[in-house]
């Protein structure tokens, strides 16, 4: 009987992607590959803002993103109506307000996509034309999704709660997410299975008051649910999600556990048939291994901790265990570590998430009709989602075990955890005590010895298509050369340096590629000083520098100045000069600005160094006779092929 079902069921799997994979693969929008047509659609989901992308030294425009139902299009080949799913990138800023049911048309470029679950991607050309207007149901959806991004307020709390809520994450900088992942809270950036198991289990609350038989109670709760699923959009991760929690709300709401595996498995069937992309889908994946780890494995683990701890303890802790353990493999696979700090920062966080939830969620629905209220509720929730995010940022900077990405930490990951199963169940209590002593003092043994090591002096951040360079001053103190363009990286890798105070920041120019980065190096960092050039161009990154720093003492260096930082660093300007001067324009763009970019020299006890930004050869060639030896040279722009020979 059980072959007959696993049978059926890849069959039936196997069906529904070729079925799918076909209709993509011969609809008759790809066959204007290359080609530009009129195209009109329906919105599925919200556009969003993509990130932008640094190209040479300035960034691209804003792009919106979002998918849609491809309905009619005209072009070289005919007219066709259809149905068939596209991802749209379109530059119109009117875009943003879209909600999911308008349709739309405009001229669009149709290129071939990577993403799986589309047929193609059409580039918008020029502003889009709206032809349906948004229904009242989706305005008042999007009115409330509006509202409470609106009164949220700012910081991490104010970005944390309209994603717990409703799944908004468009006021969630690269920096906070950055650290809700390395601190093990991911999971609550956007709405997931707990939320909707939070959101039901009150509602459930609620009815008991109101309906006696559960049965009508359950009935209640899945209608208020798919409300809530309109609400929060139904985008692929919160479809999964609301299977997940339908399962957990069946074992919880009947008391009849055992039922719920059959449950988990038919959730997964059914998220699979209606969407078949979400198996190769990570977030799937992790979906199915948390909800499997609450229902199989936490329930042990509440029964052996009891033993040593009192119960409530155990019980606050065992999901955090369960859902860890079993999702390690895919979160492994996906960042190349596991963070064992976010047991305890999903404890800590854990008794706060209700709260946020359902007073977030009334509050919602409360703000188009009593705004005034929904302030209340929001200035109440805002303490809990800023203890959150303080809990993220501080845990963020626990050390990780780094496994290596993709299937290499995978195997590692499923390695160790074959050995504590082996251990636990074949070995005797006191070898199991000495082996785990063993390990436990080898990885103490590798912490210490770990790179970096305490004593680097010099460190290039990866931060892309751009230049980041930190000195080490010790005592997790450091000066930063540049910035680079990605905030994320940058926070990351002084992270991974262990570096907590900036006593000085060189800007050598403002071009994108060495200042966007800014935000990320001063997340959660005390800045001293900051060094720029005399040139401000262009005025749109300098002015966003200025407004990051603050009142961050800011000095414009030029040649012949000089400073000496811990009594160990000297510091000497050879570049730029106090006026800009004029020199040939190399191919590329900015000739003026990279020119005009700090040259430096420093000496140490230890090391000399020398760095110029992007300086160009004919500035270069003004500063040659004054540099001598010394012992580590950062070659200019990156390095380009255009040097000074000598």
């Amino acid at each position: 009987m059980r072959l007959i079902v696993v049978v059926t069921a890849l069959l039936v799997g196997s069906a529904t992607m070729s079925l799918r994979q076909q209709s993509l693969e011969n609809s008759s929008i790809r066959q204007y590959n290359g080609s530009t047509i009129e195209l009109m659609a329906q919105v599925v989901t919200d556009p969003t803002k993509s990130a932008r992308k640094v190209y040479g030294s300035t960034f691209s425009p804003q792009n919106y993103t979002f998918l849609a139902r491809a309905i009619h299009i005209e072009g070289s080949l005919g007219i066709f109506d259809l149905r068939i799913p596209v991802r749209i990138i379109t530059q119109d800023s009117h875009s943003y307000s879209l909600l999911p049911g308008q349709t739309f048309s405009a001229r669009a470029r149709i290129i071939r996509s990577d993403e799986a679950r589309v047929a193609v991607l059409a580039l918008l050309q020029g502003d889009i034309s709206i032809i349906t207007p948004a229904s009242r149901w989706s305005k008042g959806l999007g009115s409330i999704r509006t509202g409470l991004r609106n009164i949220s307020g700012t910081g991490d709390a104010g970005a944390l709660i309209p994603g717990m809520v409703l799944g908004d994450t468009s006021k969630q900088s690269a920096q906070f997410k950055e650290s809700m992942k390395r601190s093990g809270l991911t999971h609550l950036v956007a709405v997931s299975g707990a939320n909707f198991a939070i959101v039901s289990g009150f509602v459930l609350w609620l009815m008991q008051f109101l309906v006696r038989k559960l049965r009508f109670r359950l009935g209640i709760t899945a209608l208020i649910l798919l409300a809530f699923i309109a609400l929060v959009r139904p985008s692929p991760s919160v479809l999964r999600a609301a299977a997940m929690a339908s399962v957990l709300l069946l074992a919880q709401g009947t008391g009849r556990a055992r039922d719920s595996l059959p449950a988990l498995g038919f959730a997964i069937g059914a998220v699979v048939i209606a969407d078949p992309w979400q198996s190769r889908d990570a977030g799937f994946g992790l979906s199915v291994l948390a909800t499997g780890g609450l229902l199989l494995f936490a329930p042990k683990i509440i029964s052996y901790l009891s033993r040593f701890v009192p119960k409530v303890f155990a019980e606050a802790l065992a999901p955090s265990i369960a859902a860890t353990l079993f999702c390690s493999p895919i979160l492994v696979a996906l960042s190349g570590y596991i963070s064992p700090i976010s047991v305890i920062a999903n404890l800590l966080a854990a008794p706060v998430v209700a709260p946020i939830t359902i007073l977030g969620f009334i509050a919602a629905l409360l703000t188009p009709v009593a705004p005034f209220i929904s302030h209340i509720l929001i200035f109440i929730i805002r303490f809990p989602a800023g203890f959150i995010g303080l809990v993220a940022q501080r845990a963020s900077h626990f050390p990780v075990l780094s496994l290596g990405v993709g299937m290499q930490g995978t195997f590692r990951i499923l390695l160790i955890i074959a050995i504590a199963l082996s251990m636990r169940l074949f070995l005797k209590p006191i070898l199991r005590k000495v082996i785990a002593i063993f390990f436990i003092l080898l990885l103490l043994a590798t912490w210490v010895h770990r790179f970096p090591s305490g004593d680097w002096q010099v460190a290039q951040c990866d931060v892309g298509q751009g230049d980041s360079l930190v000195l080490n001053l010790g005592s997790h103190r450091a000066i930063l050369i540049d910035v680079g363009p990605d905030s994320s990286a940058e926070d990351r890798c002084l992270r991974q340096l262990g570096i907590r105070e900036i006593s000085l920041i060189i800007l050598t120019h403002f071009h994108a590629d060495h200042v966007e980065g800014l935000e990320g190096a001063l997340h959660g960092r005390n800045l001293q000083a900051l060094w720029v050039s005399t040139n401000s161009e262009p005025q749109v990154e300098s002015q966003h520098v200025y407004e990051l720093v603050g009142k961050t003492p800011v000095t414009i260096v030029h040649q012949g100045m000089h400073t000496s930082i811990a009594g160990i660093m000297h510091i000497s300007v050879l570049w730029p000069e106090t006026s800009v001067r004029a020199f040939d324009t190399l191919p590329g763009d900015g000739s003026a600005i990279n020119n005009s970019s700090i040259a430096i020299l420093i000496e140490t006890p230890d090391y000399s160094l020398f760095a110029a930004g992007d300086l160009e050869p004919p500035a270069q060639s003004q500063i040659a006779p004054s540099l001598h030896h010394v012992d580590i040279y950062k070659v200019s722009h990156h390095g380009s092929k255009y040097q000074d020979e000598t």
